[in-house]
This record gives C-alpha cells, structure tokens and sequence, in this order.
C-alpha cells in the first residue's frame, strides 16, 4: 500500500525487518546480548563501508515504541556482564546510552519544549543540501550513510553526529530544515528524543545548554574511525555543498574551508565567521 500511494519517497521498503510485536522485539534482544553485546564496547564508534550493524543492538525503534521497557533491556544486559558473558565496556557502554543519555535527552524536551524547537544560536540558515536526500556527492561518508539510511531507515549514533550531524554543524545548516530530516529518515525518530539529540548534541543550536561544546571534527576523524575515506574523489579548488531545494548553488571557497588531510569532509567544509568563533571558544572554555 505504501510503494502504491508515495511511490517517490525516500526509503525503501523491501526488505523489511523491523519486528512490530511484542515476541519479535523480545527475539531481537535476545540476539543482541548473545551475538552483538560481548562485542559492543570495542566496534561501537567505528563505520565500514557495507557493514550497517556491526555490533549495536538496533532496539531502539522497539524501546521507543513501547515494545520493550528501556530497564528491561538494561537489567537484561547487566546480568549478561555479571555472569562474565560481556566486558564491562560492552555493559557499560550500552546501558548508559538508555539510562543515562536517553533518559536526560527526554528531561531537556519535556524541560525547554516548545521553544526548544526554533533554537539557533549559531545563526545557520543554509538549506539543507540535496544530497541528504539523493546521497549523489563526493564525500563518501556522507554518501554511504544516506545510502544506509534510505536502505535501512537506521544508522548508528556515529553516523547521525559525526557525518551528517557534523557536516551540517561545520556548513551551518538551518537546525530546523536538519530536524525535520532525522524525523523524517529513521524509524526510531520521535520528537522528543531526535529533537534534543539534532539542536542540542549535533548542531550546538542551543548554545550549549545540552553539551558544553559542539561536536565539531574534521575529516581525521572519519578517516580513523571509518574505511569511507577509501573512495573519496581528489578535493577540487571550490569547495560546494550541494544544490538546494531551490536550486541554488553553494560554492565555498578553497582558502576558507577547514583542511581535513584529504579525507571525507575534505570537499565540503566550511564555517561562517561567527560561528566558527563561537566553537572555538566554546572548545576551549570546554
């Protein structure tokens, strides 16, 4: 029904995998902490080419959902640690991405909505480049996770704040046109959780009252954490983001973006002067 009413949307429908009960969402967890946990804290920030899962647990659609409670799925996995069948890294690392993170993202919503929302302290206002939705552009990171994106409506923590989250800080994106597209992209994306995670954690939009300081990267990052680098195209003199929905061509030039060692955000970085001083000062103040 869906390929015959929106034929033309992003995403793709086969194949479908998501479990939408309750003993399906059960099953998935269970596969989590036998297969995917022990395993968890070590591969947990990396990215290879093809490889969309690695070890993360991909539950977190069913914990937002309601399918499965949030301490359920910790306490699940803190006996795995204590019956030394996971590391503590894997325990930890994963559990407090429920009850930690998770849980104070929703505290800032319920906390600073609804003027949380229209948040912008960087004054960015670049649209949101085509590419987020064609995935057509030379920084193959970028490609590769909205590649992934449209395939499996999924993409791990990394992807979303160090690819697209980071280049739409550096390039200064409007956070509203950036929010929309994580709401609209990943099955596991409600309000008040995408939202804080997108103004807060990924754009610094509000200023810094979520994370002290941006998550601002250059490319050396990605080469580090990822294999994505490996197609990347030789940087041109002018660097461009990409045509927006109104076609309009945004060129950066060559001498004011951010060098990243011929890596993936190499062709496409730049940040306007005052927000470029703002993240300077907030890194160091961090």
């Amino acid at each position: 029904m869906t390929q015959r009413i929106a034929p033309g949307n992003f995403g793709d429908i086969d194949p479908f995998w998501f479990a939408v009960t309750r003993h399906q969402a059960e099953a998935a967890l269970e596969h989590f902490l036998h297969h995917a946990l022990p395993h968890f804290g070590e591969t947990q920030d990396a990215m290879l080419t093809g490889q969309h899962f690695l070890h993360h647990a991909v539950l977190s659609p069913y914990i937002n959902l309601g399918l499965l409670d949030p301490l359920h799925v910790c306490r699940r996995a803190e006996a795995e640690y204590k019956k030394g069948r996971v590391p503590l890294a894997a325990a930890e690392g994963f559990i407090r991405q429920i009850i930690g993170w998770r849980e104070y993202i929703r505290g800032i919503y319920w906390l600073k909505m609804p003027d949380y929302r229209d948040s912008n302290a960087l004054a960015a206002h670049r649209p949101l480049p085509d590419f987020y939705w064609s995935g057509k552009t030379d920084m193959n990171c970028a490609a590769q996770v909205v590649k992934q994106t449209r395939h499996e409506a999924y993409a791990h923590h990394i992807q979303r704040l160090m690819v697209t989250g980071n280049f739409a800080l550096l390039a200064g994106l409007d956070p509203q046109q950036v929010h929309e597209w994580y709401l609209a992209v990943y099955a596991d994306a409600f309000e008040w959780v995408e939202l804080p995670n997108t103004i807060g954690m990924a754009l610094h939009a509000d200023g810094g009252l979520l994370g002290s300081k941006p998550y601002a990267a250059s490319g050396n990052y990605i080469k580090k954490m990822s294999n994505h680098a490996l197609a990347l195209k030789p940087a041109p003199s002018t660097r461009s983001i990409g045509t927006s929905s109104r076609g309009t061509s945004h060129a950066l030039p060559a001498t004011r973006a951010w060098r990243t060692s011929a890596v993936c955000m190499t062709s496409l970085m730049k940040v306007r002067r005052a927000g470029l001083r703002r993240v300077r000062k907030s890194s160091w103040r961090g």
